[in-house]
């Protein structure tokens, strides 16, 4: 066990638990255990680790997660989804690609108000797949404007990605959500543009539908306005300081169980299994992020940090060169990792040498969320491209990842564009 005194084994030994299928709670957990131990010895690290999982768990900052999830929760069962496509449907049927457009602006409107990437795939599949193959829309062009869309998710607040990364870092997490609000809106637009390029470049042959009255149009975005207002009350009191993120997490829970019951979806027996899930979701998050604060104990005893400071800044001493570097080990991790274990992982070690190169936390927060988007539709193991193909098995996996070519381009853009200007970033933020 004394190997782990070293950091790049301690790393090795991390990666290979991982790859024998051990969560990733129990993997960050275990190595952070053992290799605090091998440094400092088994009474201190057992007090340590005591007093990480003690002192998280009753973290008031932390209540905003279940709070959050149950939101989500509440949201799917309500049907609002399918309000969302409709609406944005009626005003864009009768342009070229207008369902891959409507599906990709229903999946930020539901990720406004659900907050998870992958929930948001597997909606959105079900009920704008379908009509996309009725017209004639190809597969790949079909489940990749719906894996794109569905990783807004994990940006456009409530984000739990976020939530973790402002526990990890100490940084505000209301700021993290307004910040998130610009870029996730940036993200919309690219996709749109990714469909309608996907189409002209390769003279896709699609049938528009006929323009609808402007009256109908109008009469569409009624279902829409539960979402509107429950994503206004809640961003809107969080920018305003009506109320804290964890209060307005509170209040947007029970902002979406009232949706729910207006939507006269409610039910004892689907609110029940709403809770529980909420519940068990909660669960194996603190778990992860206890693991992940655990093993930044060890990260920070093995001087990691500070080699791994040498080891970017060797690459170039500007700021925009250590920037480029972990932008592209992020690109290269996402490749193997899945999106949050990437996070879990990596966080703890590049946020202070990010810090020591004066750049804004609440900037890196999106950057690194914007970076671990593209990881969610990238191969091997893009998580949104696998949740398609749970749902829709017909389609093989190779379509869907080809499909995503420009959308991944995009995204590629996107992250330029926030290196280029922190204002699109840190503007909303700021100025609260």
């Amino acid at each position: 066990m004394s190997f782990l005194s070293s950091w790049p084994l301690g790393m090795v030994a991390l990666f290979g638990l991982l790859l024998v299928g051990l969560p990733i709670s129990i993997a960050l957990t275990l190595i952070g255990v053992l290799g605090t131990v091998a440094i400092i010895g088994w009474t201190p690290a057992l007090s340590l680790l005591g007093t990480t999982f003690f002192d998280q768990g009753r973290n008031y900052s932390l209540s905003v997660l279940p709070l959050f999830l149950l939101m989500g929760n509440f949201v799917v069962q309500s049907g609002i989804a399918r309000d969302l496509y409709d609406a944005a449907h009626a005003w864009l049927r009768h342009r070229r690609g207008g369902l891959a457009l409507a599906t990709v602006i229903a999946c930020g409107g539901f990720s406004s108000v659900c907050g998870s990437s992958m929930a948001t795939a597997a909606t959105m599949t079900r009920i704008s797949l379908p009509s996309m193959r009725r017209f004639g829309y190809p597969d790949d062009l079909s489940t990749a404007s719906i894996a794109a869309g569905g990783t807004l998710g994990i940006l456009i607040p409530p984000s739990v990605i976020l939530v973790f990364y402002g526990i990890m870092t100490q940084q505000d997490i209301g700021k993290l959500f307004l910040a998130g609000i610009v870029p996730g809106l940036l993200g919309i637009l690219g996709y749109t543009l990714a469909v309608a390029l996907s189409i002209r470049l390769r003279g896709i042959e699609l049938v528009a539908e006929p323009k609808l009255p402007l009256a109908e149009r109008f009469r569409a975005l009624r279902g829409t306005l539960g979402a509107i207002v429950l994503f206004v009350f809640v961003m809107g009191g969080i920018y305003l300081g009506v109320f804290t993120p964890t209060e307005s997490a509170g209040m947007g829970a029970a902002g979406a169980l009232l949706l729910t019951m207006l939507s006269g979806k409610f039910s004892l027996a689907t609110t029940f299994a709403t809770l529980f899930d909420a519940a068990k979701t909660t669960a194996m998050m603190f778990f992860i992020l206890f693991g992940a604060l655990t093993f930044t104990n060890y990260v920070n005893l093995s001087g990691m940090t500070q080699d791994m400071q040498q080891f970017v800044t060797y690459f170039g001493d500007t700021p925009l060169h250590v920037i480029l570097t972990i932008l592209v080990i992020y690109l290269l991790l996402g490749c193997v990792l899945e999106g949050l274990s990437m996070i879990m992982l990596t966080v703890p070690i590049f946020y202070p040498v990010v810090a020591a190169q004066g750049f804004d936390l609440i900037w890196f927060g999106v950057f690194v969320v914007v970076i671990t988007e593209i990881s969610y539709i990238t191969p091997p193991v893009g998580m949104n491209a696998f949740v398609l193909r749970s749902v829709v098995k017909d389609v093989e996996l190779r379509t869907i990842f080809r499909g995503l070519l420009p959308f991944v381009a995009m995204d590629i853009v996107r992250v330029a564009l926030i290196i280029a200007f922190p204002v699109l970033v840190l503007a909303l933020p700021n100025s609260m």
